[in-house]
């Protein structure tokens, strides 16, 4: 099978940062765990292509199997998605400056989130991540690559923002289970697909974050949560999406009380000690919960009955 390198800082760990973030459990993601090797189709401009990235140990290349031989155009598009998606272009002089003002993760090492090669996918996973349970969400992702994705070796690829724009709104909800989003979805990819998202200004380094959080503000189906989840996609971490998870983390965890809105303020001011790393700071302490109800995040992986499959768990199967 034809394969690709990819480099990387030379802290990075491909099952720890690819396991980061929740995304890497929606479609058309595919973590495998006894192989700690990430599955997914990307689209390039010649057609998709299916990939499965390994590496053999921290801060070794990656190598991306792909179902075809790429073009040197090619390869360096797929370089570019995967390196948005990891967050490669995090340098290691940035974990460490995050390491220094919460020194907790310094031993893990889990600085990076992962995210989506392209922006447009981060949009419509953040849309389709609010107001449900978690699988809703990955039931309405699926749904969305499965009949509106192009196909690949490995599976179908999440749609463009042209080929979403074309959709009605009905169809959205009827086939893919979008639910009360299926016109926002259809607007949003409709303005990402005319040019009308201004998508290297958002991506700039250069943009204050302020004037970003109030564009996104403007665009369809992005409220003040969704706005603070797509900052930190951008890799801007001072603002905190507070929602119920935090709140239940600012009573059970930090002995919070009071009401969810006085709750989520306390949260949002706790965490302000960590600056503009304070959303990280935040999630792998929100994490530490997850992982040690289910185990790391790198064992995770969903049976046939779309249920989280852990040790526990399949123990438990083994046993009957």
């Amino acid at each position: 099978m034809p394969s690709v390198t990819v480099s990387v800082p030379r802290d990075f760990v491909l099952w720890r940062d690819a396991c980061s973030y929740g995304y890497f459990l929606l479609a058309p993601n595919q973590w495998i765990p006894s192989e700690k090797t990430l599955l997914r189709p990307l689209r390039l401009k010649n057609g998709p292509v299916a990939c499965a990235v390994s590496q053999t140990g921290k801060g070794k290349s990656l190598r991306v199997e792909t179902s075809r031989t790429l073009k040197a155009t090619e390869k360096g598009e797929l370089n570019s998605q995967l390196t948005r998606m990891l967050r490669l272009d995090m340098t290691t002089a940035q974990v460490n400056e995050f390491h220094k003002l919460d020194p907790r993760w310094k031993k893990t090492g889990e600085a990076r989130l992962c995210r989506s090669p392209t922006l447009f996918e981060d949009l419509v996973k953040t849309v389709t991540s609010c107001n449900v349970t978690w699988p809703g969400s990955r039931g309405m992702n699926r749904r969305l690559c499965e009949v509106l994705g192009e196909g690949a070796a490995s599976g179908k690829c999440f749609p463009t923002s042209q080929i979403l724009a074309k959709q009605r709104p009905a169809f959205l909800r009827g086939r893919c289970g979008v639910g009360y989003r299926d016109e926002r979805l259809v607007q949003l990819a409709k303005m990402y697909a005319k040019g009308a998202i201004d998508v290297r200004w958002l991506e700039g380094a250069a943009t204050p974050t302020e004037e970003i959080r109030e564009y996104l503000l403007e665009l369809p189906g992005i409220g003040p949560y969704a706005a603070a989840n797509i900052l930190q996609l951008l890799g801007r971490y001072e603002l905190l999406p507070c929602d119920s998870e935090a709140v239940r983390h600012g009573r059970e965890v930090l002995g919070m009380k009071g009401s969810s809105a006085r709750v989520a303020k306390q949260v949002a001011k706790h965490f302000e000690q960590y600056g503009k790393y304070c959303f990280l700071s935040y999630w792998f302490e929100l994490r530490v919960a997850y992982q040690a109800k289910h185990g790391p995040a790198h064992t995770w992986e969903y049976g046939q009955d779309g249920k989280l499959v852990t040790a526990a768990r399949a123990a438990a199967i083994r046993k009957k």
